[in-house]
């Protein structure tokens, strides 16, 4: 018998006779599903399934292929400059990339990014946007959309405690790790070379030779704790462990921001919320649902080929992940890169219905919540801004990323594991914290990316090979963060308006500033 079934005994007198009856309580039933339905679309692509050209044309001066931020964001620029004649494409029914959210009747919650960190003056183009959202409003950040707290906790040896980062109790040996750690990341962030937008590494390049795991071995940083939060935090934006990301990358994580940073800026939906102010900017010129079977040429122009018409164009933004170029575009021949220089990190994510929190007899629930030396990254909560905490429904957004196996094992794996076993999974860990977690959750949705994130590794950023894409001048200009080798919004953000800037200066429209200046 387990923990999960109730035992619950009767006693029936019929005279001098008495009976026991025992009536086991199944555990709750919990419903769901996997989300990603355009799985078989990518593999067509992939695989170059021959397709029937449609005889419908159109003609449009830019064409955007992908709206993920990147995509949104070239979107954004053209339309802030007076230019409208464009059409954006994106193969998932619901836009957005690694922003994409979703709702129920208990809330709206992300799939993805779930947060911004408050950008500071080096980041204009991120204040720029907020400004015009209404999040920043005369220089000053409007609280409704700033993370509150408790901002974050962490699970550790059976009870969770404020904050990821040690306390004033913590042990000594501890502490003083931790303090020589930030004291390493302020050196670096003093210098200079860790920045958002990504710049050339510079004197630090040296860092991009080795992994993140390695640096901290030469320079004595052995605590577990330590340890564990440096893969931690590999895991979180990389999709993989410490030992697999530059150095350069992992220091990255910790220096590119101030140290005294404003906060978060969040919402239900995360960066869902951003996508969907962006998309009602772009209005009828998205076309979701519609793939890109390929972009080829035809004489002085490019045609952009979908499953509906033939697209013919002067130019091509291509926000999509830069590894489907090959695929989609093999008239570019050698500007591609060669095999295994883009590599990227499979991963799910969970959307938890809980209709009750769980009882929490030691720390209140936090914005983010997380694990300790968990296979999985934690979870958000996306009523959390609504106010304290309550027994209300809720949803859980649970992270993870498949960090333990090679990147193609593990998306063999994402295809080959059902939804039971995965929601077992999601649960089995999340109940190390939470006991009694299976009487509270009614449903467990779960997306898979096999392509969530580029990987860092030692070697990529100081390889030339991403600058090659993000520097051409042809009629094709690349988009996604991942020509910044790091994806978070803010790269995302900067290589769309950089891309806007340089189609529209190709096509003659106007003179113009690239986003870096």
């Amino acid at each position: 018998m387990t923990r999960r079934r109730l035992l619950s005994t009767t006693a029936v007198g019929a005279g001098s006779a008495a009976t026991a009856a025992f009536v086991f309580r199944r555990p709750r039933p919990v419903e769901g599903r996997f989300v990603d339905t355009s799985l078989n679309v990518g593999h067509a692509i992939r695989d170059r399934v021959p397709h029937r050209t449609p005889s419908a044309r159109e003609h449009v001066p830019v064409v955007i292929v992908g709206v993920g931020i990147a995509g949104l964001s070239a979107a954004w620029r053209m339309l802030r400059l007076g230019f409208e004649d464009f059409v954006a494409l994106e193969m998932e029914k619901r836009p957005g990339g690694n922003s994409r959210s979703g709702q129920n009747s208990t809330s709206a919650y992300p799939w993805g990014a779930h947060y911004v960190p408050v950008p500071d003056r080096r980041i204009p183009l991120v204040a720029e946007l907020f400004s015009e959202l209404g999040v920043l409003k005369n220089g000053r950040w409007d609280g409704a959309h700033l993370a509150r707290e408790p901002l974050s906790r962490l699970f550790r040896d059976g009870s969770w405690r404020p904050g990821i980062e040690p306390s004033e109790s913590a042990p000594q040996p501890e502490r003083d790790q931790f303090d020589r750690f930030w004291d390493r990341m302020d050196y670096f962030r003093k210098g200079g070379d860790f920045t958002i937008p990504i710049g050339e590494p510079g004197a630090t390049a040296g860092l991009d030779r080795i992994s993140m795991k390695a640096w901290m071995v030469q320079e004595g940083f052995f605590h577990e704790r330590l340890r564990w939060y440096a893969d931690y935090a590999c895991r979180d934006d990389y999709g993989c462990s410490y030992d697999e990301v530059s150095a350069w990358a992992g220091i990255h994580y910790f220096a590119a921001r101030p140290a005294n940073d404003v906060g978060y800026l969040t919402w239900p939906e995360g960066n869902g919320w951003i996508v969907e102010r962006l998309v009602e900017r772009v209005g009828p010129r998205l076309r979701s649902g519609t793939p890109v079977r390929h972009v080829r040429k035809a004489g002085g122009h490019l045609e952009v080929v979908t499953p509906r018409s033939v697209l013919q164009c002067e130019a091509v933004i291509f926000a999509a992940p830069t590894f489907l170029a090959s695929y989609l575009m093999p008239f570019l021949g050698a500007e591609l890169p060669g095999p295994g220089i883009l590599q990227y990190s499979p991963w799910y994510t969970a959307n938890l219905t809980v209709d009750r929190e769980p009882r929490e007899p030691d720390a209140p629930p936090a914005w983010e919540n997380i694990l300790y030396d968990s296979p999985g990254l934690g979870y958000v909560i996306a009523t959390h801004q609504s106010g304290p905490a309550s027994h209300e429904p809720t949803v859980w957004t649970y992270y993870r990323a498949l960090t333990r196996m090679r990147p193609s094992e593990a998306r063999a794996s994402l295809l080959a594991t059902g939804w039971q076993e995965r929601k077992e999974e999601v649960l089995r860990d999340l109940e190390t914290a939470h006991p009694d977690l299976r009487k509270c959750v009614s449903r467990v949705d779960i997306m898979r990316l096999g392509h969530a994130m580029i990987r860092p590794v030692p070697g990529l950023l100081t390889s030339g090979a991403l600058r090659r894409f993000a520097d051409g001048s042809g009629t094709v200009q690349f988009a996604n963060s991942d020509l910044s080798g790091i994806s978070i919004f803010e790269e995302a953000q900067f290589r769309g308006v950089r891309a806007a800037d340089r189609v529209l200066t190709r096509l003659g429209y106007r003179d113009l500033e690239y986003a870096e200046a």
